[in-house]
């Protein structure tokens, strides 16, 4: 053989696994896709179960609240545990950092605005002693201030209770509250920031706790969260628990007209400063000015009125016409009064 068969020979092998190769990389490739397909086919059945669960909640998920939880710079550590216990209990609940008290409160709607929150809970803190709770209607009102007392957090107090963290509580109100219109009011806010949204994303569907408000003196509202035991309704208090007074009433949010003002209110500063003094030296003599004030009014209202001679004429001495017989009577007085001088002058001895 020449040479030019020999290289014809070794060109044809060439081609000949050339062609090979190339037919096996596409069999592996059918193969591969084949195989990507279907895991493919079953990674999309995963997320269209999914979409179907969350559309069917979306639509469940009718109430849209939600609550932006936050306090001002310089807040005591009982009332940020506080806040951090009523973030736990409250799945629809957003936090913020703090915010600083130079900035005005309308500052809160617009950061509520962007967090996409309809309700405000702000712990604003003065002096490091004083802690007021405002609560407010980002759209349209109204927005309410109170003074928070004897606050006691889930870790100060170590109940026996336990609850779940996503549950829904149940709302438990005091008959006081259907009595008055600012109690009203107060009870319809409390119900549209802490009643958990039903079908929630965050939530659980379970119901094993109680928050309870109840009226005491001076309109006073104390907050407890209580857990239920078991079928039988048992009770056991979880926490935190605390007392609300409330300041003022606004028909905005965090700015408009008073409604209501509480004349019982006194600010922990007029406490204190009465503490100094003594005890309770102002408020004794702020009473004692009220009291004398009112009996003044009452002896002027006396002194006012215009009343009748209820005996008559018989005692009227100005208008007596019996002149003679008061002359009789006069002149017997006289004569006893110049007997009595006459006895008591001393007698003469002869000695000067």
């Amino acid at each position: 053989m020449g040479k030019f068969s020999k290289i014809k020979k070794v060109q044809q092998e060439e081609t000949e696994t050339a062609q090979q190769k190339m037919e096996w990389e596409a069999a592996g490739a059918k193969d591969s896709s084949s195989d990507d397909s279907s895991d493919e086919s079953d990674n999309e059945a995963l997320p269209q179960k999914n979409t179907e669960e969350t559309r069917k909640r979306a639509e469940l998920w009718t109430n849209r609240e939600r609550v932006l939880v936050l306090c001002s710079r310089g807040a005591d550590v009982r009332t940020r545990f506080l806040m951090k216990d009523i973030k736990d209990l409250l799945p629809h609940a957003k936090g913020d950092s703090k915010l600083d008290q130079q900035k005005s409160l309308n500052v809160l709607n617009e950061i509520a605005e962007m967090k996409n929150c309809t309700k405000v809970m702000y712990f604003e803190s003065r002096k490091r002693k004083d802690t007021y709770l405002w609560m407010s209607n980002v759209e349209n009102g109204p927005s309410m201030k109170f003074l928070v007392h004897n606050v006691h957090t889930m870790k100060e107090l170590k109940m026996s209770g336990n609850c779940l963290k996503a549950s829904r509580p149940v709302l438990s109100f005091d008959d006081a509250f259907e009595k008055k219109p600012q109690l009203k009011l107060i009870k319809t806010m409390l119900i549209q920031t802490l009643g958990t949204p039903h079908h929630h994303p965050r939530s659980q569907p379970f119901v094993d706790h109680v928050f309870n408000f109840s009226v005491g003196e001076g309109d006073k509202i104390w907050f407890r969260n209580f857990q239920i035991v078991d079928e039988s309704l048992q009770l056991q208090e979880v926490g935190p628990r605390m007392v609300l007074e409330l300041v003022r009433l606004f028909a905005g949010s965090f700015e408009g007209t008073v409604l209501y003002d509480n004349p019982n209110y006194v600010s922990p500063n007029v406490i204190r400063r009465e503490q100094r003094k003594g005890q309770h030296a102002y408020i004794e003599k702020q009473l004692a000015v009220k009291a004398s004030n009112v009996k003044q009014a009452k002896v002027k209202e006396i002194l006012t009125e215009k009343t009748e001679d209820l005996v008559g004429k018989e005692f009227d001495i100005q208008n007596n016409d019996n002149s003679e017989a008061a002359a009789q009577i006069t002149a017997q007085i006289e004569k006893r009064r110049v007997r009595k001088k006459k006895a008591q002058k001393p007698k003469y001895t002869g000695s000067n």
